[in-house]
């Protein structure tokens, strides 16, 4: 999970020389097109659900394991990755990373079930989770002087914006002009130049000391999210009160109970809930998991609505998420600049306030809602979604211990996809009640109270925020720092 060494840890690398500029400019590259293909997955599927539906005949809960079992496992294994890259080496669990991703894309372009096409997302997903904390050090690693080094890993990080707003567009496209199993395909170039340039020009690196590897708490954290997922997901189908899904909640809990006693006993921990003592650091993944859910929810409705309810072509569909995209690639940078400058409170509130009111707009969604108004919420989600994501990572940094801020940006990653998972799971459920599994035209009121869940979630992103970023959550920092 570890994008950044604990304290008193030391970089040890296999060259000597630091490489020269142009070679840390491709090394850069090879990273951030690596991480652009990962995250690129999290979205551009979805676009494509209706394409996988017609072809499988799926229910929707069979659509929300498509996403959801991706950012699941990417979720649950950050933290165990990082940990390995630091032991095993950067350079080969980025290349074994990138193996299994690339391996695991082409299934899914050859998937003949939706199941199997589900246990290839897993796959696909192993190997993701290898790659976004060795990226990570290996950039650290290769640009050693402090100025360059902030650039370069501000150009690394906007990679996950950039990919979250490309995968609806490039997916429409794809699915137009090829198939649904395009989405899939278009990794296989990617990854095998990332590979072949990796051997080539990424220099082996690994921590003096690497971290003590957690068995028990990864296992306890995917077994939570696991449980919580499936219990979600199932239980709009056959009901929250039945003897399985109250069995999986109450195991669900448990985990989490259990990892939170286990971890706060072991020295090395695989996460220090201690940390959430800080109130910029809890806020800030509080905050990554909300807008990020609200993304979730947010592509998984619009995209059964624009193809299943108003009939788009996928194509079509992708090219209405254009002004969320826009937003987002346009806007991000500038909110990044501006909390700087200001700080973090204007961005967060102005962002949470922006998504509350396209959620608001969208709770009158109909199947003959007039372009002009649908395009305006989504550039106003775009809008929020842009303002709010760069100052995540800054506000958990920020209430954290310097040597700490690899563990606070990573725990920030995983909240995102934490928050990606359960949005899809939440969202998709609630659209879903009442529906018998047929989406058709009465899809678009069914949406109505997902939508006023993303208004809600723009209101706690906004309130909270203000609230970390008073003189008491500081303090709250400096006391746990």
């Amino acid at each position: 999970m570890r994008f950044m060494d604990t304290v008193n840890t030391r970089e040890r690398v296999a060259e000597q020389a630091a490489p020269g500029r142009r070679r840390r400019l491709l090394i850069l590259g090879i990273c951030s097109m690596s991480l652009l293909i990962v995250g690129l997955d999290a979205t551009i599927v979805n676009v494509a659900l209706p394409s996988i539906q017609h072809s499988f005949g799926s229910s929707l809960a069979g659509l929300q394991w498509t996403v959801d079992a991706y950012t699941l496992v990417l979720a649950s294994l950050l933290m165990l990755s990082g940990s390995a890259a630091d032991r095993l080496g950067r350079r080969r669990v980025f290349q074994t990373g990138l193996i299994v991703f690339t391996a695991g894309s082409l299934a899914c372009a050859l998937a003949p079930s939706l199941v199997l096409l589900v246990a290839f997302r897993v796959a696909q997903a192993i190997g993701g989770a290898m790659l976004g904390p060795s990226t990570m050090s290996i950039v650290r690693n290769t640009f050693t002087e402090p100025r360059e080094r902030a650039q370069a890993i501000g150009v690394f990080a906007s990679m996950f914006g950039i990919s979250m707003a490309l995968g609806p567009v490039l997916g429409g496209f794809l699915v137009s002009a090829i198939s649904w199993r395009a989405v899939f395909v278009v990794n296989l170039p990617v990854g095998l130049a990332a590979l072949v340039l990796a051997a080539r020009f990424v220099p082996e690196s690994h921590a003096l000391r690497a971290r003590r590897v957690d068995p028990v708490g990864q296992v306890l954290v995917i077994v939570a999210l696991a449980a919580l997922i499936y219990a979600i997901i199932e239980g709009g189908r056959i009901g929250f009160g039945t003897t399985r899904i109250v069995i999986l909640l109450a195991v669900a809990a448990g985990c989490v109970i259990g990892l939170v006693r286990y971890e706060r006993r072991r020295v090395e921990p695989l996460l220090d809930v201690r940390f959430f003592t800080s109130a910029p650091f809890a806020g800030a993944a509080a905050i990554a998991v909300c807008l990020s859910a609200a993304l979730g929810g947010f592509l998984f409705m619009n995209t059964l609505y624009l193809q299943d309810v108003r009939g788009l072509s996928a194509l079509h569909a992708g090219l209405f998420m254009l002004p969320t995209a826009t937003m987002m690639i346009v806007v991000a940078p500038i909110s990044g600049r501006l909390t700087g400058r200001f700080g973090a409170r204007p961005s967060m509130c102005t962002g949470g306030l922006a998504v509350l009111a396209s959620g608001l707009m969208l709770t009158c969604l109909a199947p003959e809602t007039a372009t002009p108004f649908l395009l305006g919420a989504y550039a106003l989600f775009g809008l929020g979604f842009a303002l709010v994501s760069p100052p995540i990572a800054h506000t958990a940094v920020s209430g954290m211990p310097p040597a700490q801020a690899g563990v606070a940006s990573a725990v920030a990653t995983t909240s995102r996809q934490v928050g990606l998972t359960l949005g899809v799971a939440v969202f998709g459920t609630v659209a879903g009640d009442g529906l018998d599994g047929v989406i058709g035209r009465g899809f678009a009121h069914a949406t109505h109270p997902g939508w006023w869940g993303v208004a809600v979630l723009g209101l706690t992103v906004a309130v909270l925020g203000y609230l970390i970023t008073t003189r008491w959550a500081y303090r709250t920092a400096e006391r746990r720092a």
